[in-house]
Formats: structure tokens, C-alpha cells, sequence
């Protein structure tokens, strides 16, 4: 299980917001070139999305389901990567003073991934998430202006503004 987190310079309520945009999902998960509605209206429980990963000139496309929704607090997905299997995601949004902790739990659930499941897994997740992490505080950072008197400064994955 690969666990990690971060503290991002916005109120809960921003995150929730690019977490909830299904055309935002590329911008915060590594890897992925594009994503779209596929099934309901995201992020209810048991709507989906598409996504692509682009591989040089190949496209491979994969899927993202919600299993479980509280907004702004909780988000859980299980993302569809084809061969490789699925994996649970979850997202504990927290308030923390004017800002915001999130923390993001996955581990595979099926498939090759699930049944190779190692330490070596997790710590490729864990490069992962620190990307996927940085990449959802610049989006929502982007989007939301800082609150007046809010320092605006980087973010890192140890949930301190100074790292």
C-alpha cells in the first residue's frame, strides 16, 4: 500500500473542484494525455471516465470508475489500466488551517499488478504520487487565488511548507 501526502495552499473546496472536473484529470494524474465523461455525471458513485496514455505512437486508453464520494472530504476511484489490472485510489481531503491536506492511498486491486504486489510496487508508487500530488496543488493553486494573508509558497509531499 503506497500512501502519501500533501499540503496544498487552498481551502478544501479548490481541491475538491479539480478533483470533480472530469476534463482536469489529466492535468493532476501522471501519464495521462486526456480524459473524458465516459458514463454518469463524475464524480458521482459509479460514473466513469476515459483516459489515454500516450506511449510514443501508441495510445493505450483505460478507465476510471468512482466507488466512493463525500465532497469535499473523500474521493475513492478504481482505475481500469487494461493487462495491468486495477487499483484503488483514495483521496482524504482535509482542512488544515487555510489550507489543505490531502492524502492518497492506492494499491492494486487486480490483475498483473495485484498479484505481483511488492515493496517495489509501492515505492514506484510512491514517485508516482509525489508527481500526481504536485501536479493537483499547481492546478488547484492555479485555478484559486490564495486567501488574503494565506502563504503561497511550494508544497511538498511531507505535508510541510518547507519540505
Amino acid at each position: 500500500m503506497a500512501v502519501r501526502h500533501h499540503l496544498i495552499a487552498r481551502e478544501p473546496a479548490a481541491v475538491w473542484r479539480v478533483l470533480s472536473d472530469p476534463a482536469r484529470y489529466a492535468d493532476w494524474v501522471v501519464g495521462t494525455s486526456r480524459s473524458f465523461p465516459e458514463e454518469g455525471h463524475w464524480p458521482e458513485v459509479g460514473s466513469s471516465l476515459t483516459y489515454t496514455v500516450q506511449l510514443g505512437s501508441k495510445e493505450l486508453r483505460g478507465y476510471t470508475v468512482v466507488r466512493r464520494n463525500d465532497p469535499p472530504r473523500w474521493l475513492e476511484l478504481e482505475a481500469h489500466s487494461g493487462p495491468l489490472g486495477t487499483a484503488r485510489i483514495a483521496f482524504d481531503i482535509r482542512p488544515w488551517g487555510d489550507e489543505t491536506l490531502v492524502i492518497v492511498d492506492e494499491h492494486p486491486l487486480r490483475g498483473f499488478a495485484g498479484a505481483v504486489h511488492n515493496l517495489v510496487l509501492d515505492a514506484f508508487l510512491q514517485v508516482r504520487h509525489r508527481g500526481m500530488l504536485g501536479r493537483l496543488a499547481e492546478a488547484v493553486e492555479q485555478d484559486s487565488p490564495a486567501p488574503a494573508g494565506a502563504r503561497d509558497g511550494p508544497s511538498t509531499g511531507h505535508g510541510r511548507p518547507d519540505g
